[in-house]
């Protein structure tokens, strides 16, 4: 069992296998170059595997992969095969913005993967292309279908802009709810890479806007999620992902591995161990040590809130969100 310092029990590791991505979000990295960080320098499937098994030893129950975007690197279903083959029954997800899922979907099915979570923050081609700053709503509609029709289960990521997708919050739920998959609605965090000036809304204004056409009703967070759950009166249901909120953190159970083999505690902070050298040396017990120490020094909470929140430093293209 792996205990942080303030007594949650953490069974939820996300696994970052890229850095890179092929959009360029608004809120995210608008401006950075597309570059990335050289092969050698990332962990092989091989080596965060072993990371992995270990992890699950210790009690971990779901893993998430991420990125960047992590479609984009190569042979992503022989890791997702191995994590499976070893834990058939672990809760293995990934989170993509869709565009490359097409070609892809029914092969990381047949992999072992159980779940998606897809970004869809507009339903209007040209502020897809605004917000990602590439032409992107037909690749990954496409993506969505591809999904479904390989029996996917799928969630789909929004994240409220004001002045840019604030009026697509029904319709993209709509879309959602139509094809029954759970929308979450994302409230923007605050980040030094995002583009100047942008402003996200907060759960409160985003739900005002799903009032505007459905009554809804609280139904709260289940175990660890870090969503809350809201229910229309036909009984479908969406979530709130909702950082500011004072409760956020209260029952946290993630940590983060970063491609290059970093073991990051908190989304907001930029504290990180390596546990590269130990891992490529096949030292595995000595990444375990790490990732012990990194728990005990797990922050309590993230410092966004609703009254004023710090800009975090964190790129969350190393993290995955």
């Amino acid at each position: 069992m792996l205990i942080d310092g303030h007594g949650r029990e953490v069974t939820y590791l996300r696994v970052s296998v890229t850095e890179r991505c092929n959009f360029r979000c608004q809120y995210c990295m608008p401006d950075k170059p597309f570059s990335w960080v050289p092969q050698e320098n990332l962990l092989s499937f091989e080596d965060l595997f072993a990371f992995i098994k270990a992890a699950i030893d210790q009690g971990i129950t779901k893993i998430r992969l991420t990125g960047g975007e992590p479609l984009l690197r190569a042979d992503l279903d022989r890791f997702i095969r191995m994590i499976h083959d070893y834990a058939p029954d672990i809760d293995l997800a990934l989170t993509t913005n869709g565009y490359l899922l097409s070609d892809v979907a029914q092969k990381l099915a047949d992999a072992g993967l159980k779940r998606l979570n897809i970004s869809l923050d507009s339903l209007k081609p040209a502020v897809a292309a605004q917000i990602a700053q590439k032409n992107v709503l037909g690749k990954v509609l496409e993506g969505i279908d591809a999904a479904l029709a390989a029996g996917l289960k799928i969630k789909i990521n929004m994240v409220p802009l004001k002045g840019i997708n604030d009026n697509e919050i029904i319709d993209v739920m709509e879309y959602a709810k139509e094809r029954g998959i759970e929308i979450r609605f994302i409230e923007y965090m605050e980040n030094a890479l995002a583009k100047d000036g942008l402003k996200g809304l907060l759960g409160k204004e985003i739900l005002e806007k799903v009032r505007e056409k459905y009554p809804i009703k609280k139904i709260g967070r289940s175990g660890s999620s870090p969503s809350f759950t809201y229910e229309l009166e036909d009984g479908y249901r969406f979530g709130l992902i909702d950082p500011h909120k004072h409760d956020f953190c209260e029952t946290c159970n993630r940590i983060r591995l970063t491609a290059e083999g970093y073991l990051i505690p908190c989304l907001y902070f930029d504290e990180a161990q390596s546990i590269k050298d130990s891992v490529e040396a096949g030292d595995i017990d000595g990444a375990v040590a790490t990732l012990k120490t990194v728990l005990a020094d797990k922050p309590k909470e993230n410092r966004w809130s609703d009254e004023e929140s710090e800009t975090s430093n964190r790129a969350f293209y190393e993290t995955g969100g």
